[in-house]
């Protein structure tokens, strides 16, 4: 029964062109946007689908030029069956409310017509309205979910320096609590049409990185056979991010300093000075004063640094515990992992939830989003029970994809898959149409995880993670 009075559907799909046929009485298909443009501004649907193949830049333009009644929230959905060249912060940041992707998620179009039909209003999350996960409009468009004490202080001082002329920035908190969230936040509000140009300390050699953020000259080193620009001028008029500067080696701490005070610098083996126009914002998960005191870390730096700080709260602490629940519920909702069940995983039992609220979640945000996408997978009811979640899983779990070992520290949901994929590959010779057959995906579905992840043949070694055997069954892939 058709819940929608008008849809538009920018795709050449013929799957979403059926679906929209379902859920509304009115379909209009665009195969470009200039047609989608027209469609949008006549017809004003209730919601409008585009495809993996259109850019956060053409839906952000389509938007823009779209008049539209002032009364009018568009309600945008992005539904595709196969991986995006462009990141979901991409489009949410342009108006994207819903990101659907492969045939489950394809599905939800009806659900997300059904709470139109009803009146309910969209946030810029997938089907949640705002006061749900987020305080206010800014920390929806952000991602940062939660209503704490700790969250709203940290939003608090994200848009008092946001707005500020305050650079360098400085964010603070353990790993998985959100530092890049909010040093993104910074950008958005202060550079929203400008490049964000991240790079972890941490990941290279003093060598390496002193090249990688100032640039060389060719001929300035052995190897250096033609000039490089370095991220302190890609990043122009933007952000430059510097994520566990904490990392950063002492000698390369003091040039980073000189930029920091005369906002000048020169390429490795140069001697023109550049300027240096960006915002620069800097993250440790380090303890920075203990790191001064250790002698680890340059205390004129550090001053330096330390104007107006931004902390990140850990999940432990008293003051965003209650976020450990709306955490939960909103990566159970946003999930695009499919489950073992037929049925479509829709909430956590009381007994799951209090599990979760007991927990000290050391690894914090990223840990828990964790946690909830593995129940997903795991769970073949259509609410995660207390026997899905598992907050440090071994070898011991008796669960048919326990793939993890006894001191297993990687939270990663996506390495767990690419060892189930090269297992079955192993197992079945490489023989990927048996393969696909036993992982229950698709030939194609498994070129491209093989490609995703690098997979390549060869004899596993004993160190290797032990996998449970596989069977002849369907194992959903997210």
């Amino acid at each position: 029964m058709s819940t929608l009075r008008r849809i538009a559907v920018v795709s050449r799909n013929a799957r979403l062109h059926n679906l929209a046929q379902e859920i509304a009485r009115e379909v209009f298909v665009a195969d470009d946007l200039t047609e989608a443009r027209d469609i949008v501004q006549t017809v004003t649907p209730e919601l409008t689908v585009f495809d993996g193949e259109v850019s956060p830049s053409d839906i952000r333009d389509l938007l823009e030029h779209a008049e539209t009644p002032a009364d009018h929230e568009p309600i945008i959905a992005l539904a595709t069956l196969e991986a995006t060249d462009f990141a979901d912060r991409d489009y949410r940041r342009v108006g994207v409310s819903h990101i659907l992707k492969g045939e489950t998620g394809m599905d939800r179009l009806r659900d997300i017509a059904a709470e139109i039909s009803h009146g309910a209003k969209q946030g810029s999350r997938d089907g949640k309205t705002q006061p749900e996960y987020f305080l206010d409009d800014h920390a929806a468009n952000i991602g940062m979910v939660g209503h704490s004490k700790a969250v709203s202080k940290a939003l608090r001082v994200i848009k008092l320096v946001a707005k500020s002329q305050c650079n360098p920035v400085l964010v603070l908190g353990e790993t998985g609590t959100g530092k890049e969230v909010a040093a993104r936040a910074v950008h958005d509000l202060r550079h929203p049409d400008g490049p964000f140009v991240a790079v972890n300390c941490a990941a290279l050699t003093a060598n390496l990185l002193e090249s990688e953020l100032f640039g060389h000259v060719k001929g300035s080193f052995t190897g250096a056979d033609r000039d490089k620009t370095g991220l302190l001028q890609l990043a122009g008029d933007g952000t430059l991010f510097l994520d566990e500067i904490s990392e950063m080696p002492l000698e390369l701490q003091a040039k980073l300093l000189r930029v920091l005070q005369e906002r000048t610098f020169r390429k490795v083996g140069g001697v023109k000075d550049l300027t240096c126009e960006a915002t620069i914002i800097a993250s440790s998960n380090r303890d920075l004063k203990t790191e001064v005191t250790e002698k680890r870390f340059r205390q004129d730096l550090y001053y330096r640094l330390n104007v107006c700080p931004i902390v990140m709260a850990p999940l432990r602490l008293t003051d965003r515990r209650d976020d450990i629940r709306v955490l939960a519920q909103y990566f159970l909702e946003t999930s695009s992992i499919c489950g073992a069940g037929v049925s479509k995983v829709t909430a956590i039992t009381k007994m799951a939830m209090e599990a979760l609220h007991r927990h000290d979640w050391p690894g914090n945000v990223r840990e828990l989003r964790n946690v909830i996408e593995r129940a997903v997978l795991f769970e073949t009811t259509g609410k995660i029970g207390l026997s899905s979640i598992m907050i440090e899983p071994t070898a011991t779990d008796s669960h048919p994809l326990a793939v993890f070992n006894e001191n297993i520290r990687d939270f990663s949901l996506e390495k767990a898959e690419r060892e189930l994929i090269a297992r079955a590959l192993h197992e079945t010779g490489w023989q990927k149409t048996q393969a696909a057959s036993l992982l229950g995906i698709t030939r194609a579905t498994l070129y491209a995880k093989v490609k995703q992840y690098n997979i390549q043949k060869q004899v596993p070694k004993q160190s290797d993670v032990r996998l449970a055997p596989l069977e002849a069954q369907p194992v959903p892939i997210g």
